[in-house]
Formats: C-alpha cells, structure tokens, sequence
C-alpha cells in the first residue's frame, strides 16, 4: 500500500495535518490566513489513497470564523481540478468529517470550488481580446501583483462618454469567496458578448469598470478574508493606505477619477444558504429614491433569475448605523448612488438545491450574467 501524503504546495493551497497514518482517520486544522486570525478556506492534495476510503476530520472547525457555516456545508472534491463536486460531510458542532474514496491516487478538497490566479490572469487576457475592453494597471498590491481594471466602453454608440452611466462592479476582496470571481466571469463572458441585445442596448447607454479581483496576494496566499499585510479590505474603505490596503486605496482613486453611478460588490456568504444583496439604508445619503431603485432592481432580478432571492437576507440596518469602512456604504455615501453587496452561498441555493454539486463556480457565471436585466431596467 503506498503511503498517503497531503500537500498545499500550489496558489491557494492551504491546510495543517495533524495526523495521516491511516485512511479512516485523517486528522487536520483549518489555519488562518497569513497574517489575520481568520480561518475558514482550506486547499489541499490527498495522495495515495486510491481505493481507500478515506476520513477527513477538521478537528479545530467549531474555533472557525464562521462555525455556523458548517451546518449543512458539503465539502469540495476534484481528482482533474476542473469538474468539482461536494463530498458526504457532517458537523457535530465540534469537528467536520467528510468522506470519499477516490478513484486515483490524488484528490483535491476544497473549501468552495478554486479560482486561481493563472485563471484571474486568463480571464483579463480573455477580455482583452474585445475592442470594447482598455486594461488599466492600477498598480501594485501589497506584494507587488498587478490591481487590474477593466474599463468597458462601446465607442461608437451615439451617446457621448460623459452622458453615459458608470457601473462599478468589483469581487472577492475576500479571497476565499471564489464565487465571486466565477460571478465576474459569467458577467464578463455576457456582457462582451456582441450578439446578445441585452448588453448591447446596456452599452449604449452605460460604461462599465470592472475590478474581477480586488486581493490576489490574499487568494494566492490561501487566505479566507485578508490581503498579504492582515487588512480585511472590506473594512477599509473609509481610510485605506498604500502600506496596508493598496488594492482598496488604487480602486477608490479611480473611482474618483471615472465617477460612479451604480455599483455592485461581489461577495460569498457561508451561513446563508441563498443569493441575496445588502443595501445602503444606514448611510446618511440613504434616500427613498435610493430606496426604490433598490426594491426595483431587486424585483428585476428575481424575474430574470429564480437563483435570486430577497427573503433570507441580513436584515435592514437602523438609520445612520451603517459601517462606512465597508465598501457599498462608503461607496453609496460618496456618491449618492445605488450600491449593493451581491452574496452568494458557500452551501447550496436551498431552494434550487443541486445534491451533486450545490452552489458552484458554474452556477455562479450564471447569476453574474443574469444580473445584466436588473441593470439594464435601472439604466432607464
């Protein structure tokens, strides 16, 4: 029998081990992210164990950032990194235990279904090709990897640049949330697509920057929340520096620069088992204008898209209670505009479940795509 071994070794990679000496009984620890305290995201390779059925036991998953996450969570599995699916798994409120035999000699297990950032970087090149998209180097994160913006733009509608709306969309400044950039894509893929009359008729009436990845140095390092210095960039926005959180400070730059009209953050959530958005209704500048565009794109989007829904959210915030370092609200308050939080489930959608996959990357691109009906009703 060939000895069995676990490796993290890769973009993302991230696990401890503390004991592999035998298939059934596979001890380990979720770590937390390099420089933070949180811990959640795990990546790893098992080897050896073809034919074996094989026991994982996350013994430290009850001290995770989200314990709640793990009630009704199926772990992720892949033996060719690319075709993902979830894995027997319980939670007995203290240790998570997920089961598999694998048919070859490496499994990889995942917290939600990878992306990684040689994939980041073939998702820019991809968008590239269009004569609609102009890349723009922002600058550099923390360890010096590029901050990419995608500024797409139909350059010969008949209405003027300065005429048009300006639609933010930005994802995973929590790198662990990799739907989030599966979101992009799908949204990318949609959007650039010259034979849908959808994003035609959007991109005559609106210019679009979109930012697929806000952390690359957090994904690469197999961090859950934080970029390379500790930074939860979504707790910066109201004073980010370019010693502890570049990536937000080169975004909100440009975002003066361009102006902002709409914006959409993309995120995963790892209790709820749903899509849904978080408004601004606790920002001072919150308005029953804003109010009605919320409601209005929210109705939208549940007509083109059953995936979505508006019943299991976060609840409302009071009046003036709203966290400003958090991007929507300090976006929706600097420029009086619409600004939305888009969660996705680590989970499943519980009211379309799939039992192969649960919620995936796959499912994701399509939620990114049908958001363009929601925009294209609010650019009106």
């Amino acid at each position: 029998m060939k000895s069995l071994s676990i490796s993290t070794s890769f973009d993302s990679g991230a696990i401890e081990v503390l004991q592999i000496d035998a298939a059934h009984d596979i001890q380990l620890r979720i770590r937390p992210d390099t420089a933070a305290e949180f811990a959640q995201w795990f990546h790893f390779c098992l080897h050896g164990a073809a034919g074996q059925d094989v026991t994982l036991r996350f013994m430290n998953a009850s001290e995770c950032a989200y314990p709640k996450g793990w009630e009704g969570y199926r772990v992720v599995a892949s033996e060719d990194r690319h075709h993902w699916s979830r894995i027997d798994t319980s939670y007995d409120g203290a240790v998570l235990t997920a089961r598999v035999t694998p048919r070859g000699n490496a499994m990889y297990f995942a917290y939600f279904e990878p992306y990684s950032y040689e994939h980041h970087l073939d998702l820019l090149a991809s968008a590239a090709a269009s004569p609609l998209v102009t890349v723009q180097r922002l600058g550099a994160t923390v360890q010096g990897r590029d901050m990419t913006l995608l500024h797409i733009a139909d350059r010969q509608s008949l209405l003027a640049a300065e005429d048009k709306k300006k639609v933010w969309v930005i994802a995973r400044q929590h790198p662990g949330e990799t739907m989030a950039e599966w979101f992009i894509e799908g949204f990318l893929e949609r959007l650039l697509d010259a034979d849908d009359s959808v994003s035609r008729t959007l991109l005559q009436r609106c210019e679009f920057y979109v930012v697929p990845h806000m952390n690359p140095d957090g994904a690469v390092l197999g961090n859950l929340r934080t970029n390379a210095a500790g930074a939860n960039l979504n707790r910066e926005w109201a004073a980010p520096s370019m010693e502890r959180s570049p990536e937000v400070y080169l975004v909100r730059d440009a975002m003066e620069a361009a102006g902002l009209d709409m914006c959409l953050d993309v995120h995963g959530d790892e209790a709820l088992p749903c899509n849904f958005v978080a408004g601004s209704e606790g920002t001072p500048r919150y308005t029953p204008r804003i109010a009605e565009l919320e409601e209005d794109f929210k109705a939208a989007w549940m007509r083109a898209c059953p995936d979505f829904q508006d019943t299991l959210n976060y609840g409302r915030v009071a009046a003036g209670q709203a966290n400003l370092a958090l991007a929507t609200n300090w976006i929706a308050q600097r420029f009086g505009c619409l600004a939305l939080t888009v969660e996705m489930p680590f989970k499943d959608n519980a009211n379309l479940p799939d039992p192969v996959v649960g919620w995936s990357g796959h499912r994701s691109k399509k939620l990114g795509a049908s958001v363009l009906q929601p925009l294209l009703q609010w650019s009106v």
